[in-house]
């Protein structure tokens, strides 16, 4: 369904069929569905990666952002351009959150990196896709990194003898010499979670957001050419935020323009990560 008011009828209708739990799996979805459960009391709605959230709605997340960290330091230890590709969706919190991640993770491995940036207001679009990380190969990025949902970007990689990341799932069964690694999106064990609190009558409305420590963040395996000292470093980033002793948010951090935006020993709260819409200092827009 598309993001826009086209959901509300869609939702209304799977509330009238008799659904008692409904998920809303896009940032794009929050307005309908906090729209829609006032008109539904008695229905449970859960609403992905959004911030809103009423008696019968709860919101839940994955924390991306952990993952875009190792791939950001992979990719600015292995890039010998030092300019890194993104290709993002919408300027939502979601993927700003990612991006930033992203480049301050490779800046700490390469602290004069770039992020060339592209946004196609699209989840999934094939075409796009490819055009997209075809202008990113064509401003110089050795590295691409996307958060859209084909595997349309890794294939033009594979054709240039580039390398990049896969998005959601493990993609290296189409591009095996571009993929690198993936963030897979463990989301399973919360709806079965959630389900078995409505039908044991323990569903509340909360606010989830769990990533690497909870499992609903995983790194793919990694390809032949990641170095084993690059593998050591991404492997000490998901132990460092299972433990709790790393946090890419850890400022000094300077947003584009050079502003300071988190003092130096300061941590990023999740509440201001969630709704984060400035990009970090070295990201450059390429649209």
């Amino acid at each position: 369904m598309a993001e826009d008011a086209s959901a509300i009828p869609v939702l209304r209708d799977l509330a009238q069929q008799g659904c008692k739990l409904i998920f809303t799996t896009s940032y794009g979805y929050m307005d309908q569905t906090l729209q829609v459960a006032g008109e539904f009391p008695d229905v449970k709605f859960e609403h992905c990666t959004g911030f809103k959230r009423a008696d019968n709605v709860s919101t839940y997340n994955s924390k991306f952002h952990e993952g875009r960290a190792v791939l950001g330091t992979i990719a600015g230890k292995m890039s010998t351009s030092g300019v890194l590709g993104y290709l993002g969706s919408y300027k939502v919190p979601e993927v700003v959150l990612g991006v930033n991640a992203f480049a301050l993770a490779a800046q700490k491995q390469n602290p004069a990196a770039t992020v060339k940036l592209v946004l196609i207001d699209s989840w999934f679009d094939p075409p796009k896709e490819a055009a997209a990380t075809e202008t990113l190969i064509n401003l110089g990025c050795d590295i691409v990194t996307t958060h859209t949902d084909s595997p349309g970007p890794l294939q033009i990689l594979e054709q240039k003898g580039l390398h990049g990341f896969g998005q959601g799932a493990d993609m290296s069964a189409f591009a095996p010499n571009a993929h690198l690694t993936a963030i897979e999106d463990i989301w399973g064990p919360y709806y079965v979670e959630r389900t078995k609190a409505l039908l044991d009558g323990s569903w509340a409305s909360t606010d989830t957001w769990d990533g690497f420590k909870e499992g609903t963040v995983v790194i793919a395996p990694y390809s032949k050419d990641v170095p084993a000292d690059v593998a050591a470093l991404a492997d000490g980033v998901q132990a460092g935020y299972k433990d709790g002793s790393y946090d890419i948010f850890t400022g000094p951090i300077y947003d584009q323009d050079g502003n300071l935006k988190v003092k130096e020993g300061e941590v990023m709260a999740l509440g201001d990560l969630a709704v984060m819409d400035w990009f970090v200092k070295g990201v450059e827009s390429a649209s």
